[in-house]
């Protein structure tokens, strides 16, 4: 089991580290389809509606922002996170902080991802995740 977890925990970190740009780092979106199955859902659960998409939806305008100067010295990270492994699939709830500059103003915020996984012949995968921001 505790393979597993490491398992599950690299995925994440792989998941949350897409998104760095600090230092001039260059973001690597392209990272989520390595840890997402094809069909992978992300949800957005901030504001009045849910936003949905699939993997391109969500990765294009991320990959832009993070590249065009709009969305700079960005990075993420979990705070804590709690995994529940059962055979073939596994559940983790997790607190994150971000921070970052959007449109040269600083700022810094924190949520909470809840990310479903699944065991397939590559290995395990995401299947789907909703964040919702505090």
């Amino acid at each position: 089991m505790s393979e597993v977890k490491a398992e599950l925990d690299r995925l994440m970190d792989t998941f949350m580290g897409a998104f760095t740009n600090t230092g001039g780092r260059v973001p690597n979106l392209e990272v989520i389809r390595e840890v997402f199955i094809p069909e992978g859902m992300i949800i957005a659960n901030v504001g009045a509606e849910p936003r949905i998409y699939d993997l391109d939806g969500f990765i294009e305008p991320r990959a832009k922002m993070l590249t065009d100067g709009k969305l700079t010295e960005f990075s993420e990270w979990e705070v804590s996170a709690e995994t529940k492994i059962v055979g073939t699939v596994a559940h983790r709830f997790s607190h994150y902080r971000k921070s970052g500059c959007l449109d040269g103003e600083p700022f810094e915020g924190a949520g909470h991802k809840t990310t479903q996984y699944v065991q397939t012949k590559a290995g395990w995968r995401m299947c789907s995740m909703v964040w919702d921001d505090e």
